[in-house]
């Protein structure tokens, strides 16, 4: 039978068969990244919410139809406007090729999701950041109960390996399970790290407080008050140059670098030439609201988001290091800084 599927690249530096992509992936088809595998998803998958939470928390779990001990990543969304993305049902373009070499993807719904449509009376709006932070603390501590509502992965996770990742305000959330902190507004610090979380990806995420944040953002205590002197943990730090978030800071796209900046080491920074705060199209396929739609972008940190996690989580292993070498040579679309 001929296979009239799109053709397999094969990398001219390295000579990794790079399988089926995009055709516009152009120049990141050069970072090397392990054969892509078929994929899984369930959903939802519902865990009982508790009385302050008022819905059941619902999630959807992706991971690869072959074998185990597979690495978890939780995945937390953003806000905005989209009345799916904002849920479990988004960042398609990410989960799908995590999932598709070797992770176990959970995604929940949180509170902010525009599906549920909570007004200004409900306990907690508009950012919801402790039930934000709950919903991932619920994930872990019931990793027993999700595996029995999917057979698809029952046996199969390594739960000495797991990862949070976010966007925009679902970076905030994934990166206080990392050791982010900042003061409520009854001078409590929340600082509620997880010792279960090995290694993190925060993409367009919140940055640290300062005089550049405006009027909005300091309203909220996540903003006005964020640090991450204390956020220990292996993090790739993801920006575009272009995310100037003016409604949050002054700064410009120094802004989302800012849990690179001021936290300690080992961080890594990936810096995408043209990035708007969609990343490309990171949140959805053709999303809607992505300004700066680019699949090439979106491949770039695919392919060097898994490269990370596989370096941070496994021992020894190089991939890290060879993806930001390959990357090195493609000036033009991007950096990497690390310490």
């Amino acid at each position: 039978m001929t296979d009239i599927t799109s053709p397999t690249r094969t990398s001219k530096q390295t000579g990794i068969v790079l399988g089926r992509d995009h055709a516009g992936i152009g120049s990141a088809a050069e970072i090397p990244v392990t054969p892509a595998t078929p994929i899984v998803a369930v959903s939802p998958v519902t865990l009982p919410g508790s009385i302050d939470r008022m819905v059941d928390l619902e999630l959807k779990v992706t991971a690869a139809t072959t074998g185990d001990q597979l690495p978890i990543i939780l995945y937390s969304h953003g806000g905005g406007l989209a009345n799916y993305l904002t849920s479990y049902l988004g960042a398609g373009p990410l989960v799908d090729f995590w999932a598709s070499h070797g992770f176990v993807v959970i995604q929940p719904t949180h509170l902010t999701s525009k599906s549920l449509q909570l007004g200004p009376s409900t306990p907690g709006f508009p950012l919801f950041w402790e039930s934000r932070i709950s919903d991932m603390k619920q994930i872990l501590d019931q990793l027993d109960l999700i595996e029995d509502a999917v057979p698809e992965i029952q046996g199969r996770l390594d739960r000495s390996r797991i990862a949070v990742a976010g966007h925009s305000f679902g970076g905030q959330t994934a990166s206080m399970l990392l050791g982010a902190d900042f003061i409520d507004d009854d001078g409590t610090k929340i600082f509620v790290p997880d010792a279960r979380v090995k290694a993190g990806v925060l993409m367009a995420t919140t940055g640290a407080a300062g005089d550049h944040l405006t009027e909005a953002s300091t309203r909220f205590a996540p903003f006005r008050t964020a640090g991450f002197a204390d956020m220990a943990t292996p993090t790739l730090v993801v920006i575009g140059d272009k995310d100037f978030t003016w409604e949050l800071s002054s700064k410009g796209a120094e802004y989302h670098a800012d849990p690179y900046t001021f936290a300690p080491g080992p961080k890594s920074l990936l810096t995408l030439v043209g990035g708007e705060h969609l990343l490309g199209g990171t949140t959805g396929y053709d999303a809607a609201g992505t300004t700066d739609e680019n699949p090439e972008r979106v491949a770039v940190i695919q392919r060097l988001s898994l490269a990370y996690l596989q370096s941070a989580l496994y021992e020894g292993d190089t991939s890290w290091t060879e993806a930001s070498a390959v990357f090195a040579e493609l000036s033009d679309l991007g950096s990497i800084e690390n310490k």
